[in-house]
Formats: structure tokens, C-alpha cells, sequence
């Protein structure tokens, strides 16, 4: 899986930011349900959608090619499509030819949801321990098990179940304050980086790159959590008086803690999940298993959203306002996404990517496009 929290940024204080309010029209509607997805969809025609022309169907087209050489491999659902999409050229035509828009709405009847924002994160590091690199990545250790019970209590099969054993007892493995508190000789180490915060970040996104001096990088993936629910240090931070909601964003909360030592890890500890990493050969990667690409790819509730469908979104961006009208692929999961209506945006890698990440908390519509031939299952 992608970072298993993808990651997933605004989470991290969504909990203490107010999205704009809007009034969202409930209606009441007789919904088409299908096998695959338990999203209250209505079937919907290409000439209904708004603001078509915007769309990148080249890029979407690429992009759904790409994710189908991993989807495939998982799930029958897409095997055809997929085959179709490898032998057509002209992009528009295969996705108005071979795809049906389904309006996506909630269980109100609301077709808005919230749109969330992260990116691939990167760091600083070395392979080596010094004055200025310190603070270690990772990997999965070898004394955390994954405990499956969904055989006896299927009522589990949501949960991730992480555990140590203590004498003879299965317990639940350390949290993120007991991780932190052992000697590194504890872990398997893969890099050593030079700011616990951004890696705090780097964890809440699922994957990053760390930046070696001589201008080579290590990408890091999701291996393994530990199995403690995520909370939003965000919210903590409101209800503790140390930032304002209005004033809560990425940038705000690293500033914060980077000036405010003495209470650095008391805030970044109530957040007891802890991610391991593993050293990939491509960048940031979804729980599809492709390697993400930006403004192409979301994380989903695959509830509502199965792996590998393209969805067509509408939104505005975060930072010019502009509209966002375009097809873009799941391709990942998180923790934090969980609805109906729900999506976390892939922005890429940089400084931009970070910027419209840390400020991506949009009201959004959607489509899922469902492949012609599954129309009925």
C-alpha cells in the first residue's frame, strides 16, 4: 500500500481548520448501485458534464495506461479497458467511447465532498551519522507482527492490527513516543536526515526522497505502521492554545515547532502512529503499486472509489482559484480518507507541491467513470 497515510497531509490538521462553508442542495434521488463500488452514483451523459473542454485527456490517458500495467495484476474488474487502452491513440475518444460518468453522491444526497492535498516530501540526509544528520529513518522491524483474525471476526478486516509479543502475550506494538525513546541500534537504520519534523511530514505523506550531499537521492515508500490510529497534532495544537485555527497550516505548524522546542514532542507524540520505510527504485508509489504522478493521481476510500478508476473532478485550486477540471486516476489509499465524496490530490514534488498541498482543502465534485462493459454489474 502507499504510504498507508499518503498518505494525506491536510489531515494532519484538518481537524483544526475550517473548510469554507457552503450550502450544498440535498436532493432526493433514486440511485444506480453497482457490484464494484458502494457509492451512490447516478448514470449521467458526456454532454451533462461542465467545463469538458479543460480536461487533459492525453495526460489521463497516459496516466490510466500506466496504472493499469498495476491494476491489472490485482483486479479483474479492469482487465478490458485496460487492453482497449493500450491500442487506442486518439485519448478523447477512448475515455467518451469506452466510459460512462456517474455522478457521485452522498448518502444525503449532497454531490460535494472534501479534497485534500499531499506530495512527495523530501529531506536532507546522509547514510551516515553526524553533528548535522541525526535523526534516523527506519525500516520495518523485525519484531512487529501483522495479526489477521478477519477469518474468526470478519467485523475486522478494516483494521490494521499491529502487535508485539510480550512473554505470551500479543500486545500492540510501541507507539510513536517508545519508538522514539529506544537506542537506534534497536532498528535497522536507512538514512540519517537532518530535521525530525519534516521527517514527522515525510511520514504522514507515506513515502519521500532523502537528498544526499553529492547530489544522489534514496526514495523511501511505505513498509509498515505500527498500527496506532493517526490523530491530527492540528487540532491538538488549537485545543491546546498554541496556534489559532485560521492560522493553522503545514507551514505554520513546522514554524511552530521548530521554535518551540521545549514542546516540540509533546505535540508530535499525540500523534502515537509511526511509519516505517523501505528503499524503492521509483518515487513516491500508491497503494496501486505505479508510481504516482502529479496532478494525475488520488487517494480514495476504495469503498466508494476502487483502485485503478478514472474519476472526473471539479474543484478550484488551492492557491490561484483557478478550476481544476480533469480526469484523474485512484491509484492510492489512506488512512485519514475515509467518505463517500472523498479525495486526497497528488501534487508532486517541490516547493510548489508542498505549498498547494498544505492548502488543499476543497469542496469538489465528482464522476466515477465506469467502463461500458461493466454497466449492469
Amino acid at each position: 500500500m502507499k504510504n498507508i497515510l499518503t498518505l494525506f497531509l491536510l489531515l494532519l490538521f484538518i481537524g483544526g481548520c475550517a473548510i469554507k462553508q457552503e450550502e450544498i442542495k440535498e436532493e432526493k434521488i433514486e440511485f444506480d448501485k453497482l457490484s464494484f463500488t458502494q457509492a451512490n452514483l447516478k448514470k449521467a451523459s458526456w454532454d451533462s458534464v461542465e467545463n469538458l473542454d479543460n480536461t487533459d485527456f492525453k495526460g489521463s490517458h497516459e496516466t490510466f495506461k500506466k496504472d493499469c500495467k498495476a491494476s491489472v495484476k490485482r483486479f479483474e474488474t479492469l482487465k478490458d479497458i485496460c487492453i482497449v487502452a493500450s491500442s487506442m491513440d486518439d485519448s478523447k475518444a477512448f475515455f467518451l467511447t469506452n466510459f460512462t460518468p456517474y455522478k457521485m453522491y452522498d448518502s444525503k444526497g449532497k454531490d460535494k465532498g472534501l479534497m485534500t492535498g499531499y506530495y512527495e516530501a523530501s529531506i536532507k540526509g546522509s547514510l551516515q551519522k553526524s553533528n548535522r544528520y541525526k535523526y534516523p529513518v527506519y525500516a520495518t522491524p523485525d519484531d512487529i507482527l501483522t495479526v489477521d483474525m478477519t477469518s474468526v471476526y470478519p467485523e475486522l478486516k478494516k483494521y490494521r492490527l499491529r502487535a508485539r509479543i510480550d512473554g505470551k502475550k500479543i500486545v500492540p506494538y510501541y507507539d510513536r513516543k517508545a519508538i522514539e525513546s529506544f537506542p537506534e541500534s534497536k532498528y535497522k537504520v536507512l538514512a540519517y536526515v537532518e530535521d525530525d519534523v519534516e521527517l514527522f511530514f515525510m511520514q504522514i505523506q507515506g513515502s519521500g526522497k532523502v537528498l544526499f550531499e553529492d547530489g544522489s537521492h534514496m526514495n523511501l515508500g511505505y513498509s509498515m505502521q505500527n498500527g496506532h490510529k493517526y490523530s491530527s497534532i492540528g487540532r491538538y495544537m488549537v485545543e491546546k492554545g498554541y496556534l489559532k485555527q485560521e492560522e493553522v497550516s503545514l507551514d505554520s505548524i513546522a514554524l511552530w515547532l521548530h521554535n518551540n522546542l521545549d514542546k516540540k514532542y509533546e505535540v508530535m507524540n499525540t500523534n502515537r502512529s509511526y511509519l516505517f520505510f523501505q528503499a524503492n527504485k521509483q518515487g513516491a508509489t500508491g497503494a496501486l503499486g505505479s508510481e504516482l504522478v502529479a496532478k494525475k493521481n488520488i487517494a480514495t476510500d476504495r469503498r466508494y472509489i476502487p483502485l485503478g478508476f478514472p474519476v472526473l473532478i471539479s474543484m478550484k485550486h488551492p492557491i490561484t482559484k483557478e478550476s481544476i477540471d480533469d480526469i484523474v486516476v485512484s491509484a492510492d489509499v489512506g488512512g485519514a480518507i475515509n467518505g463517500e465524496i472523498r479525495g486526497d490530490f497528488f501534487w508532486g514534488y517541490g516547493k510548489d507541491a508542498k505549498k498547494a498541498a498544505g492548502n488543499t482543502k476543497e469542496y469538489f465534485e465528482a464522476y466515477l467513470l465506469v467502463p461500458n462493459e461493466l454497466i449492469g454489474k
